[in-house]
């Protein structure tokens, strides 16, 4: 507080600036009773009463309802999420609700640049922008006023020396400036979920750092050094083919008197009559066994086991694929692999003879699983081969190499799914030999081999929506994810182009190769997958199918409905219809029975159903019928193949006296009259 002037100089000196100061103290003095009256007016304001107002339409309420509370509950939760969705479960094979929905619902999304002022960022931009770091100040002067109780005058009169000549005016006060990063705000956010990636990083290839200098000498040095190990090579590769010629040459005269080669063949044919001698039961049962039990059986067989065949290499395999050669009646091909997609390993073909059960007369051991196999019907020595990763190959029996002779690669144009059947066709215009696969990558594609390569082509691509196309490359670049899985196929008996494909959906689809962008006719047969569908060996519209969904179905493939339906109780494998018999098939389940069907003597049940397999939880996976011996040859899940023969009354057409092919058509013809519906076209 400044000190006080004396009484005597304030009386001495009035001059005009106290008359200035009583001015101001009388301004000061009116805006206070300005205010006061001011406040005065609020006051009343205040105190005055508050009338309501209603609304003529407001509903008019009792004390009780007005304190019955309503509780309203706030969630977060979007409105719009779906609650329903649903997602297939690979594990238990059906389709589960989705539980939990994401209910985030961003509706604005912005990244900001803001720094705070306070930050090494910030300061460095304030100091280029020359504003410094100093807050800003106000470049406001206060004036000093001295009061009336200030005004003190002396005795004397005089006037202090002290006092201020002149006050200052006041300088304009100038707005601060106001930083605008520095700022809060109230507001609410949810929170955003952090972004997760997922990344795979390879361990780079090994690397070693390799310097020296080179000149003149040096690089002539090197030259020649591998001049002369050149050389040395050619001289090598002479000294060995003249080696090759004389081996070859002492090999030729050696023949006549190599015991070896001598015993070859006698050895084989020893070793046959051994296992005959071995086997002497099994075989004269084959040749002469009848079961005279059938005549007091009516139209009931049996099945007499024959000879196992068993390998130690395919004891950790499962029988994939069955098939007896077309041309040598006592051979058969089996194909091991497996059906697990865990218990994914190498695969095994064996080929085995019935003259010698002991062991296998051929065997190649494959890189991937064997999932089917056939036998070419004009040149018995060539197998086509479909494997787990795609591939599909070409074996000759007649080569003494473990690898074969033909083999697809991802450059020419594999599956990229197993391949679950193959089937040779005839000839092509060029006279090449071709045959045909199907995978679950819904290619139906026809190999062609040409010199030492398989050339594709896609006849069909299955579509999940019903529709065939052949948009390969759309396939290849990931917008094929509709295409539905091929597992079997089956091509007409007499139609060349006519055929038949199953799918994992449960349908069957008949396609020609001649069209090849749409179907022929689809049959919605099963729920569940199509394992085997079969054209019969004699009438050319009937065809039987069997599923997962434990039926067996027989088909006239101009009616949209089936003609038979037998329901085994079991998953069934496979099924095949009978060389001999227009009415007879036979059919494999999981549980290890084998059904054998003849539909001109019992329409509704099987006329012999046996367990063929001696452990509990085998499974019997592949049948085929032997094309000249009344006998049957099945594979199961643990390596095995057995044989097994068929009783007289599973055989009756072939003691018919006219027995021949336009008498099995008219058969199941009449048949089919029995049981088809005018309406059912």
């Amino acid at each position: 507080m400044p000190p006080k002037r004396p009484v005597a100089a304030a009386k001495a000196g009035l001059t005009s600036s106290s008359t200035k100061i009583q001015s101001q103290s009388k301004v000061s003095r009116r805006g206070k009773d300005d205010e006061d009256s001011r406040m005065g007016e609020d006051d009343d304001e205040w105190m005055q009463q508050k009338i309501m107002m209603k609304p003529d339409d407001q509903l008019v309420l009792t004390a009780e309802e007005l304190k019955e509370e309503f509780t309203r509950i706030l969630t977060a939760n979007n409105p719009h999420a779906p609650n329903n969705i649903v997602r297939y479960s690979f594990k238990e094979d059906a389709y589960k609700m989705k539980m939990g929905v994401d209910q985030l619902a961003v509706h604005f999304s912005m990244d900001g640049n803001m720094l705070h002022k306070d930050s090494d960022e910030g300061r460095r931009q304030l100091a280029r922008m020359g504003l410094g770091e100093n807050p800003t100040e106000q470049n406001v002067e206060e004036v000093e006023v001295p009061g009336e109780e200030d005004l003190e005058v002396d005795a004397d009169g005089e006037e202090d020396k002290e006092a201020p000549k002149q006050v200052p005016a006041a300088k304009p006060a100038e707005s601060a400036l106001r930083n605008q990063f520095n700022y809060s705000e109230r507001a609410s956010q949810t929170f955003n979920n952090p972004y997760r990636e997922r990344g795979t990083v390879t361990e780079p290839p090994p690397r070693t750092n390799f310097s020296s200098t080179a000149n003149q000498w040096e690089i002539y040095d090197a030259y020649v050094e591998d001049l002369e190990k050149q050389e040395k090579l050619k001289e090598k590769k002479k000294k060995d083919d003249d080696k090759d010629k004389k081996a070859k040459q002492v090999v030729i005269d050696a023949a006549p008197t190599d015991e070896v080669s001598r015993i070859a063949k006698p050895a084989q044919i020893v070793e046959r009559m051994v296992n005959q001698n071995t086997h002497d039961e099994i075989a004269q049962d084959f040749k002469y066994w009848e079961d005279i039990s059938d005549e007091y059986k009516g139209n009931e067989g049996t099945l007499l086991p024959l000879w196992p065949f068993k390998s130690d290499k395919a004891k950790k395999f499962t029988v994939t694929a069955v098939h007896f050669n077309p041309k040598y009646d006592d051979m058969f091909a089996v194909g091991h692999g497996s059906y697990d997609f865990l218990k994914q390993s190498t695969g095994l073909i064996t080929v085995y003879s019935l003259k010698n059960p002991s062991f296998p007369e051929v065997t190649y051991t494959t890189e991937s699983g064997v999932m089917c196999l056939d036998f070419h019907p004009e040149h018995p020595y060539l197998i086509a081969v479909g494997f787990y990763d795609g591939s599909v190959a070409v074996y000759n029996l007649r080569e003494k190499t473990n690898e074969p002779s033909y083999l697809s690669s991802a450059k020419g144009g594999k599956h990229t799914d197993p391949v679950w059947q193959v089937c040779w066709q005839e000839n092509d215009l060029d006279n090449q030999l071709n045959f045909f696969s199907i995978s679950s990558d819904g290619r139906v594609t026809s190999w062609c081999l040409i010199k030492n390569e398989l050339h594709y082509t896609d006849i069909i691509l299955i579509r999940m929506n019903g529709e065939a196309d052949l948009d390969a490359e759309a396939n290849m670049q990931g917008m094929g994810m509709d295409l539905a899985c091929g597992t079997c196929f089956d091509f007409h008996k007499s139609t060349d182009y006519l055929f038949l494909v199953g799918t994992e959906e449960g349908k069957i689809h008949k396609c020609s190769k001649h069209y090849s962008s749409q179907f022929l006719d689809t049959y919605h047969a099963h729920h569940m997958a199509v394992y085997a569908v079969r054209w019969n060996n004699f009438h050319p519209r009937v065809f039987a199918s069997c599923s997962a969904d434990w039926t067996v179905k027989v088909w006239d493939h101009n009616y949209s409905e089936p003609m038979f339906t037998f329901d085994l109780g079991c998953s069934v494998g496979d099924v095949v219809w009978s060389p001999y018999s227009a009415t007879v098939f036979g059919a494999v389940t999981d549980d290890g029975n084998v059904f054998i069907f003849d539909l001109a003597q019992e329409k509704y049940e099987p006329i012999c159903q046996q367990s063929v397999v001696q452990k509990k939880k085998t499974k019997v996976t592949h049948l085929a019928f032997n094309q000249h011996y009344p006998m049957i040859a099945v594979g199961d899940d643990r390596g095995n193949a057995m044989t097994l023969k068929l009783s007289p009354n599973l055989r009756k057409c072939l003691k018919e006296k006219n027995y021949s092919k336009e008498s099995e058509i008219a058969k199941m013809e009449k048949l089919l009259e029995l049981v088809r519906e005018p309406t059912a076209k």
